[in-house]
Parts: structure tokens; sequence; C-alpha cells
């Protein structure tokens, strides 16, 4: 159903009235910092942010509203970045008009409509993103700025002539470096260097 449809759906309930209808992330953004309401029905695909971005944005500033998508995304990866970003529901795009009247009404209510275990399977995720990211910061602690300058000409596939001449450094002071990358990241080669820093997100490929 369009968003235009779905409004006029909502205003025919007795008990539920339409704020405003956006055409945009950063229209609703916006929207909902003017009327300030109960609950936020948006789809996950938006033609300037993802929903998941701009529901982020929309908790900030209005902590109590509720966000319910409606999308025709049905993986398990939209409905997580869902509820990552602090969703109350999700709906389809084949939700009938009396399922989403329903689910606004009841995420009104202050009710949750996303199954525990999914609640559970996000939280997981984001602790996993977080041992990740962790686990990044004290990798790159253990590089001097030198040593990541020569992964990122390494991967750009600079000899020691040209690592030289690029950083202002001796060619042995080059290799003195490469060699120490090589230690740390416990590998036998320069290319394999470049792998496992690929790898371990110290460098992009």
């Amino acid at each position: 159903m369009l968003a235009s449809a779905i409004a006029r759906v909502l205003e025919g309930q007795p008990d539920l009235a339409v704020s405003g209808v956006s055409s945009s992330g950063a229209d609703a953004v916006e929207s909902v910092a003017m009327h300030r309401p109960d609950v936020v029905l948006m789809d996950f695909r938006l033609p300037d942010i993802t929903g998941p971005a701009a529901a982020r944005t929309i908790k900030l500033a209005h902590a109590d509203a509720a966000i319910v998508f409606h999308s025709a995304d049905e993986s398990e990866t939209a409905l997580l970045d869902a509820i990552d970003a602090g969703a109350t529901a999700y709906l389809t795009k084949d939700a009938t008009a009396d399922q989403i009247i329903e689910a606004v009404r009841r995420a009104s209510a202050g009710e949750v409509l996303i199954p525990v275990e999914l609640f559970a399977r996000a939280i997981a995720r984001q602790r996993a993103v977080v041992t990740k990211k962790r686990e990044r910061e004290q990798l790159l602690a253990e590089f001097t700025p030198r040593e990541l300058d020569i992964l990122h000409l390494l991967a750009e596939g600079l000899d020691t002539i040209s690592m030289s001449r690029r950083l202002g450094i001796a060619p042995h002071t080059v290799e003195w470096h490469v060699r120490h990358v090589i230690e740390k990241l416990q590998v036998h080669s320069k290319l394999q260097a470049v792998i496992a820093a690929a790898r371990k997100g110290l460098i992009e490929l």
C-alpha cells in the first residue's frame, strides 16, 4: 500500500490521527520533531537514507516514539537492522490494512510486536560487532603509524624503492618496517601481510 493510502486507512479510525505523511527520511525526522507523534510508521528503504538510519535519528530526538517498519524486505538482516534501530514492529508489504491498524494501535499502547528470540539475536549481533571493533582497536594499537603507512603502500603494490620515495625514508628503513609488519601479523610474505591486514580490518583493498 502507498503511504497516502495507508494514511487514509488510519485516518478512518476514530481512535487514530495522522499528523503527517513524509516523502523522505529527512522529512520524517523534521515532521516527528514538529508533531512528536506516538507512532512512526515508515518504510525500510527511503529515497535519501535508510529507514533504520532515520529511525535512529528520530529516537534520539523523540525517544518515546514507537517505530513501526513497513517493508518489502523480509530478510533477517533487514529485521535485525530494524531492531537495532529501535523498532517496535516490522510489517511486510503484504500486511493487510487491518494488520497495519492493529500494529499501530498496539505500538501506541506500548506493546512490542517483535518476538523475544529476535531481540536476543539482535543483541548477540551487537555484541559481536562491539567485540570485533574492540579487537580491531587492540590490533591497531600494536602497529606504529609508520607501519600502518607501510601496510597501505604494500596494498597499493609499491616496491621498496617506491615506498622509500613516497615516505621520504631510506630503503633499508622501509625493509625494517616491512619485517616488523610481517612479524606482527604472523605471516611469511608481503602479500600475506596485505591479505591478513585486510581480513583484520587494518586496511581496505
